[in-house]
């Protein structure tokens, strides 16, 4: 029983570089996730109404702000879908 306790021990540990080397890009991507969310809700909180003067305010609002930090444009829902 230790034998393999001490086997199943030494392949956690062998693993472990490539388990942390593979969260790295989760990092990194939940970052951008959080910035983009963070855009749209300045751009939601800016301009609350849903009129259409109002909607594309927020749009070019949320636009310049992804923007501004980088990250890429939202593209527009396709009528129909």
């Amino acid at each position: 029983m230790s034998r393999l306790a001490i086997r199943l021990f030494v392949a956690a540990l062998a693993l472990a570089p490539l388990v942390a080397g593979a969260s790295q890009q989760g990092v990194v991507v939940g970052r951008n996730w959080r910035s983009m969310d963070q855009c749209a809700k300045e751009a939601q909180t800016a301009f609350p109404d849903f009129t259409a003067e109002a909607n594309a305010k927020r749009d070019a609002r949320l636009n310049e702000c992804l923007a501004n930090k980088n990250m890429p444009p939202r593209q527009p829902l396709s009528p129909g879908r």
